[in-house]
């Protein structure tokens, strides 16, 4: 595993993190189980992969627990990083809250279910739009004091917040929607980006030495060279995600197609080429990549086995570039 340094974090950070969405439980992704998850989060230790990214929205407390669960004894080994701000119902129907007060009552209910009594890095999941900035900030600085946290992140929030939170000593790293073929996406599913990761985000992160830790790194499974939508089952959330659908998924399924070939002809997987063009930004940190299985995260740490030259990078981003800012994009795309 190949780590990365940042002027906001006291220690390296391995280029390939682990996301634990997929360890909601239940229908949520197709093929995962509990037992799986587990053998898939020992894998990640011992590949070196440092960074475990979780949320406690992500089957309503589940992946927190299998993930505090599956790394017991082993916690001084893993950065781990969860959110705040997505609370749900004992009907499960999510709201955002980033109140002062629900955030604390969040924090230590991860605690729990995570089996730690801190967090490397605490991130406010979603923007409140009826919570000020300021409160929620505040809350994370109390928790940063009372070592409850070592790390505050934004995740999909804007550029005005986050330069916002940077000048209020409220801010180590920032997460967003990023890959290959979502550049400065405007839409997550169908919720509404306030960013523009590439034009906006990046440039701000590398001049402050902030870590931007993608998530979707291969679009969902669209660039994993194994993408069917005809097997997922009915609460597979990427039935729910706009992009594969109509024209949007003609177009995406086109793009792929073009990134194949450019694999095929490098001699690399598909989604080690996915992965290696973003591990080959400066700014970029520890990619939020999700697997199933212990092997699809075998092949996701073998992406950082070799390095795209710097004629590969430019080529192959600028095949993808030519058809994303060349065409008009319906409001759900980029």
């Amino acid at each position: 595993m190949r780590y990365k340094n940042f002027s906001t974090i006291n220690e390296p950070l391995s280029i390939i993190g682990l996301g634990c969405w997929g360890f909601s439980g239940g229908d949520s992704w197709t093929g995962g189980s509990d037992q799986t998850s587990i053998a898939t989060i020992h894998a990640a230790l011992d590949l070196g992969i440092n960074v475990f990214d979780v949320a406690p929205v992500y089957g309503c407390g589940h992946a927190e627990t299998l993930v505090g669960k599956a790394i017991h004894g082993r916690r001084e080994s893993v950065f781990l990083a969860s959110k705040c701000g997505l609370v749900w119902e004992g009907s499960g129907e999510v709201r955002v809250d980033l109140s002062r007060e629900s955030i604390r009552s969040e924090i230590d209910m991860s605690l729990k279910r995570l089996a730690t009594d801190y967090l490397d890095l605490y991130q406010m999941h979603w923007p409140d739009p009826d919570t000020p900035l300021q409160e929620s900030l505040e809350a994370l600085l109390e928790l940063r004091r009372e070592g409850k946290i070592r790390y505050i992140g934004l995740t999909n929030f804007s550029l005005y917040d986050i330069e916002a939170a940077h000048m209020r000593g409220a801010l180590d790293c920032v997460q967003g929607l990023y890959n290959l073929l979502e550049h400065n996406a405007s839409h997550y599913h169908n919720i509404p980006l306030a960013y523009r990761t590439r034009d906006q985000i990046l440039p701000f992160c590398k001049s402050k030495g902030l870590p931007f830790l993608p998530y979707s790194p291969i679009m969902q499974g669209l660039l994993s060279g194994n993408f069917d939508p005809n097997t997922w089952v009915d609460g597979d959330v990427r039935k729910s995600n706009p992009q594969f659908v109509n024209d949007s998924w003609h177009r995406y399924s086109a793009l792929a197609e073009t990134v194949s070939e450019f694999a095929i002809q490098s001699e690399k997987p598909m989604v080690q080429l996915a992965i290696n063009w973003l591990a080959e930004q400066e700014a970029v940190g520890p990619i939020i990549c999700g697997a199933l299985c212990p092997q699809q995260l075998i092949e996701n740490a073998a992406s950082v086995d070799w390095r795209l030259s710097a004629e590969q990078f430019t080529s192959l981003d600028w095949q993808i570039s030519q058809v994303l800012y060349s065409t008009e994009l319906p409001p759900s795309s980029d």
